[in-house]
């Protein structure tokens, strides 16, 4: 007699008594009364989400004024000088001790060419507070555009004695240095600017300068390689200064050259 079917009858139900599947369709086990009921995808439901309402944040005096000054600044970049004014002025009807804001303002002003409204407010600004060095820096470029050297000499002078790492305090010494032909003295304030380790470029671009007009066209070449090196070839906005000085620097390079080729 045949056995095969009654044996794989008997391993069939032996696999459904030991619950092992063997497909993954429902299907009825012939010897078993277990019938597996397929599964339905039903869409799982959303859960509510409680909204909360946030408050509005409410910026601090101090924060509405740092961001009335950045905007001041971005003005500024953007060529809006006018519009730098107006906000200074707001800031300085708020607070009108603030002599930082005075001394912002007037720097706009001095490079809007509104002079006499600008040494107004750097007098201002002293008054509020005689130790800032930044101050005397830009009071003292304006001297310098007064044609009032020696006022602008003494004025570089207190913001350096104030304020050592005051960098640009430094080239603008050394440049009006040189505008007065004392050439040792400006290479002496370049010299001193480069320690400070900031606006390379710029100080070897002016110390060029200065060998250059003073007859040492060796120093004034490796300056002037120096300052190209620096200085950045382009930039997002053409206004940027760096980017001027690099071509002033390629026109001066070009001049000391020039004789050479000859």
């Amino acid at each position: 007699m045949n056995t095969r079917p009654s044996n794989r009858l008997s391993r069939l139900n032996k696999s459904c008594k030991n619950g092992n599947s063997l497909s993954s369709t429902a299907s009825a086990c012939p010897t078993c009364s277990v019938h597996r009921t397929p599964t339905r995808w039903q869409p799982k439901q959303r859960r509510s989400c409680n909204v909360v309402s946030r408050k509005p944040v409410e910026l601090s005096q101090t924060d509405r004024n740092t961001l009335l000054r950045q905007q001041a600044m971005n003005r500024v970049q953007q060529g809006d000088r006018l519009g730098a004014i107006e906000i200074f002025n707001e800031l300085i009807e708020r607070h009108p001790d603030n002599a930082t804001d005075y001394n912002n303002r007037g720097l706009v002003y001095f490079q809007n060419g509104q002079l006499e409204e600008a040494i107004a407010d750097y007098d201002t600004a002293l008054d509020l507070n005689p130790c800032l060095d930044s101050v005397y820096n830009n009071r003292a470029n304006y001297y310098v555009a007064q044609g009032l050297y020696l006022d602008a000499i003494l004025d570089y002078e207190m913001a350096l004695e104030l304020n050592p790492s005051n960098v640009r305090a430094w080239i603008n010494q050394g440049i009006t240095f040189r505008d007065l032909q004392m050439y040792d003295r400006a290479v002496e304030s370049f010299d001193l600017g480069l320690h400070l380790g900031r606006l390379e470029g710029h100080i070897y671009a002016e110390r060029g300068r200065t060998y250059h007009l003073w007859g040492d066209w060796n120093c004034a070449a490796a300056d002037y390689q120096r300052a190209i090196d620096c200085l950045p070839e382009s930039a997002a906005s053409t206004a940027n200064p760096s980017v001027r000085l690099r071509q002033q620097v390629e026109i001066w390079l070009d001049e000391l050259l020039r004789p050479l080729e000859f």
